[in-house]
């Protein structure tokens, strides 16, 4: 990975890219701390202490700290990708949005990105009220009228469009997904704030070096399995007909098509993470009394709960499926290896060579969502054993998060790097 960094830096194109991204990066992070005005910063610092081992200490890792801090980008980039969520599951649903991606085109997923966009400021909106409503009920802003809360809510909204433009900049003109960019970007400032509170921890008699170190080696375990898992994929064998035209003959040759037993990467369980703090979101926004029948259901949604880690689990295997839909249609793959003269050994060319591939994705695709359950959902089991382990969120969730846009945005300098090293037939 460093040697790629090293070897794009040498490129003045690409040295542009990492530079520019670079910038966005640092100017996501001074928004992540510039405070909104009229809260009570300090008092808001404590009440999240409280809040490590829930939701809203999860959301406050994905946003940088900024949550907890009522920053500008407090809301990060999670209204952004609900908004991506929903239209995804309505493009399946509508055949209207269906027909426009499929035959629209670029002008057609220019109009969904913008559809989308417009979602995500409604969603930011609706996220940044309930969040002022929970910082009111708290007793955590200076002033409860009506012009300073429009001012506070306003900010946060104005803060989910802003990121949301930055990421498409470097996205643009960048290098990688600048949402991803963005989350990687907020999660990794979290980590100085996590190693201090392990050995806080360890200081205070809260665990001991052999839980610590064990902790240690879990998350490193991780990485490695999360290293090892992203570049497996099970590869079926494909053979091509000879034929003649002429006094040439073509064909003939073996290949194989591969499928990526984690080819969805981080999104199910980013989408996962989103949709489980819905419940956290409506909390915010209606503030249950203690003791209630609602609050005893808001509970249930808990980071430490069986019935939330249960749900979540379940989340990431229908998203790992709906992605493996999107992305493979075994059905058009056996229409063109037929057209082309391939075909599966073993297998007959059409509805067989379909039905066998269908099998076999959806073996890779449960072995992945497998993986994906593993990984998240380990982290919040021992936070549910180890009640003092919850604020110390580096492993599961972040660490996939964190090494799997590592990964593809070293794989995407790699291909440019390819791209602009090629010297062709001539040379």
């Amino acid at each position: 990975m460093f040697q790629t960094l090293k070897s794009a830096w040498q490129v003045p194109e690409l040295r542009k890219k990492l530079i520019y991204t670079a910038f966005i990066i640092l100017l996501f992070r001074l928004g992540a701390a510039i405070p909104v005005p009229y809260i009570d910063i300090a008092a808001l610092a404590e009440y999240f202490d409280q809040l490590s081992g829930t939701v809203l200490g999860f959301m406050n890792v994905f946003s940088g700290g900024g949550l907890s801090h009522a920053t500008i980008f407090a809301m990060s980039v999670t209204p952004y990708i609900n908004a991506s969520i929903i239209i995804q599951l309505l493009t399946v649903a509508i055949p209207a949005l269906e027909r426009l991606v499929r035959d629209g085109g670029e002008e057609g997923r220019k109009k969904i990105s913008e559809i989308t966009r417009y979602l995500g400021v409604a969603l930011g909106l609706l996220q940044g009220y309930s969040y002022y409503v929970l910082l009111r009920s708290n007793g955590l802003i200076e002033y409860s009228d009506f012009w300073h809360g429009l001012v506070i809510v306003l900010t946060f909204t104005a803060g989910t469009a802003l990121i949301m433009w930055m990421g498409e900049l470097i996205t643009k003109n960048g290098v990688g997904n600048g949402i991803s960019i963005l989350l990687f970007a907020g999660i990794v400032s979290r980590g100085p704030a996590m190693a201090t509170a392990l050995i806080e921890l360890i200081r205070g008699g809260g665990v001991s070096y052999f839980v610590a170190a064990l902790v240690v080696l879990i998350s490193l375990a991780i990485i490695v399995f999360v290293v090892f898992i992203s570049d497996a994929e099970r590869r079926i064998p494909i053979q091509y007909a000879k034929r003649v035209v002429g006094r040439k003959m073509y064909g003939g040759q073996s290949t194989h098509l591969p499928i990526k037993v984690n080819a969805s990467g981080v999104m199910p369980i980013i989408f996962a993470s989103s949709i489980m703090t819905l419940p956290a979101t409506i909390q915010m926004m209606v503030h249950p009394k203690a003791g209630s029948l609602s609050e005893s259901i808001f509970k249930l949604f808990s980071q430490s709960n069986p019935i939330y880690i249960v749900l979540y689990i379940l989340l990431i295997f229908m998203f790992s499926y709906f992605y493996a839909a999107i992305q493979f249609n075994p059905v058009e793959i056996a229409n063109n290896l037929k057209k082309n003269g391939g075909f599966i050994p073993g297998f007959r060319p059409g509805r067989p060579t379909s039905d066998f591939i269908t099998r076999a994705l959806g073996k890779v695709t449960f072995l992945g969502a497998i993986f994906l359950s593993i990984v998240a959902g380990l982290p919040l089991i021992i936070g549910a054993i180890n009640s003092s382990l919850s604020s110390v969120a580096l492993g599961g969730t972040s660490v996939l998060i964190v090494v799997g846009v590592a990964l593809e945005t070293v794989r995407q300098l790699e291909s440019q790097l390819m791209m602009r090293n090629y010297k062709g037939f001539l040379e």
